[in-house]
């Protein structure tokens, strides 16, 4: 199966999007089609699975932090980042986890290579780098060989939340914006290419982009 739905959900409440992602993964057949969900939150904190107090330094009355299932530890999540959920079937493609991490660092790796930016990664901390300050977190959860959660990148967010926490556990860690070396960019020309070189990695034939927003089909009190 070579075919993926591309969604772009606009501006979301995380626990919505949550609950949507699971219960789409939750109730996957083989026939089910990929699919990729481009949102950006309410301002919210998630904690992963490492759950460790030192990493919060101060709490912020008016965000909330909410506890996850996906892997990593304390990140932000507000307007102006782009959250990419990836939602693939990697038994079915064929991938294998650490194959699946390689191809999402690299399609943003080569999506940054398009603006002539120049980025890393780093072993033990994963996610995109450049000039030493995180651009790109990546969590992830696997379940029944399929993916939930994804990435977050920063175009223009606000990042005085980062100074509250230790981002991904690692306190030497800067978030940046891209309009820091790139002040005309944008979430959808970034976007735009992302979805190009995305598609171009994991090698998807068939690609169906979609305003229909999926959350409206859901029953959440089921």
């Amino acid at each position: 199966m070579k075919k993926i739905y591309i969604r772009n959900l606009g501006i979301t409440n995380y626990n919505i999007i949550s609950s949507a992602m699971h219960y789409f993964t939750d109730s996957r057949s083989k026939n089910t089609i990929d699919e990729i969900w481009f949102t950006e939150h309410f301002p919210i904190f998630t904690q992963g699975k490492i759950k460790k107090k030192k990493y919060i330094l101060k709490k912020m009355k008016n965000i909330p932090i909410q506890l996850c299932d996906r892997g990593g530890e304390i990140t932000y999540h507000g307007p102006g980042q782009q959250l990419v959920y990836i939602l693939i079937n990697l038994k079915l493609r064929n991938i294998n986890i650490k194959k699946f991490l390689f191809y999402i660092e690299k399609s943003i790796i080569d999506t940054l290579k398009i603006f002539s930016i120049k980025s890393y990664t780093i072993s033990k901390f994963p996610g995109v780098y450049i000039n030493k300050k995180k651009f790109c977190s990546i969590g992830f959860r696997i379940k029944n060989h399929c993916s939930l959660y994804g990435i977050s990148y920063n175009i223009n967010s606000d990042l005085i939340p980062y100074s509250y926490i230790y981002p991904c556990g690692n306190k030497l860690i800067k978030m940046m914006n891209l309009i820091e070396i790139q002040p005309n960019i944008t979430m959808k020309i970034f976007r735009k290419e992302f979805i190009k070189i995305f598609v171009k990695i994991f090698k998807y034939k068939e690609i169906y982009k979609s305003s229909y927003n999926i959350l409206n089909r859901i029953n959440f009190d089921s």
